[in-house]
Order: C-alpha cells, then sequence, then structure tokens
C-alpha cells in the first residue's frame, strides 16, 4: 500500500517556475515508478512525466519536453517535479501517481494516487 501526497501548486506567471512535490508512505514506494498527470475540467487526465522505481530512467510528454524535470529521492520517499518555462496552458489540477510499469502513459496501469494540487498560470 503506498499513499500520495502532492504539495507545491500555486499561482505563478507565464515564464515563471514552481516545484511539485510528491511525498508518499508506506514501505514499498521505492518499487513504484512514479508518474505525473494533470487535468483540466471536462477534459482527460493527461500524462506528464513519469519516473523509473530508481530514478534512472525519465519519460515526457512531448508538450513539456525541455521545461520540465522530474525526479526522486527514494530516502525521503519524495518524486519532484520541476516546471519551468510555465505557459497558460499548463494551468490544470496534478496528480501523482504510481505503478508497478516503467513509464506508462496510462491512468489505468497507475495503482495509487494523490489528491491532487492546483497549478495556475497567468499570462
Amino acid at each position: 500500500q503506498v499513499q500520495l501526497v502532492e504539495s507545491g501548486g500555486g499561482l505563478v506567471q507565464a515564464g515563471g517556475s514552481l516545484r511539485l512535490s510528491c511525498a508518499a508512505s508506506g514501505r514499498t514506494f521505492s518499487s513504484y515508478a512514479i508518474g505525473w498527470f494533470r487535468q483540466v475540467p471536462g477534459k482527460e487526465r493527461e500524462f506528464v512525466a513519469a519516473v523509473s522505481w530508481s530514478g534512472g530512467r525519465t519519460y515526457y510528454a512531448d508538450s513539456v519536453k525541455g521545461r520540465f524535470t522530474i525526479s526522486r529521492d527514494n530516502a525521503k520517499n519524495t518524486v519532484y517535479l520541476q516546471m519551468n518555462s510555465l505557459k497558460p496552458e499548463d494551468s490544470a489540477v496534478y496528480y501523482c501517481a504510481g505503478s508497478l510499469v516503467a513509464g506508462t502513459r496510462w491512468t489505468y496501469e497507475y495503482d495509487y494516487w494523490g489528491q491532487g494540487t492546483q497549478v495556475t498560470v497567468s499570462s
């Protein structure tokens, strides 16, 4: 069992930066790949980035590649999403999730989800 809690969301101007954190509890955290997704009202949840259980492999959606960086610290049971050069279209609720399938972009392959954190980018 893994519990996930996101933090770090907020309001930022276009071009700014935010760092999201995903804090996990549970002894099996380091066994799970972690992904970040985002969702706006009326749209499906969208894959953003993922990191393998070791942190050695990372995966990104084309829309964020070069701007966002995912990383993890298994000693702290935490995954981070550094978001730079933010755009208004990055505004969404951001969720972290745990999967035994590294790098998957499919929501159904994620077993555990956090409650989400709101990111709003003003133009």
